[in-house]
């Protein structure tokens, strides 16, 4: 006999991630124009107190893609799970993590 255990009564109980709280995005792409506007932009629409001052750029050793940080307040795991689903599918992104 198997027993499971029940839902637990807190549905953000089971997040690592306690909201809301600074996180940093790492996202990926091809070093072109307007590739960090528009990760900017983005954050913009998904957290409107998101400070572009914050963003960290590293260039790959190749000098042909951008890793761009970004760190937005999160206030749920709905608001970075559609905030993910907006990065990654924007054309000029390759990956994000």
């Amino acid at each position: 006999m198997t027993s499971s255990s029940p839902p637990p009564e807190n549905p953000r109980a089971d997040s690592l991630i306690e909201y809301p709280s600074l996180f940093p995005i790492k996202v990926m792409g091809t070093k072109a124009d307007g590739f960090v506007h528009a990760v900017t932009y983005i954050a913009e629409q998904f957290d409107p107190a998101f400070d572009a001052t914050t963003i960290e750029l590293r260039e790959s050793k190749g000098g042909n893609y951008l890793g761009v940080t970004i760190t937005v307040t999160a206030t749920s795991r709905e608001q970075l799970d559609e905030l993910y689903r907006t990065l990654t599918s924007h054309p000029m992104v390759k990956v994000v993590l």
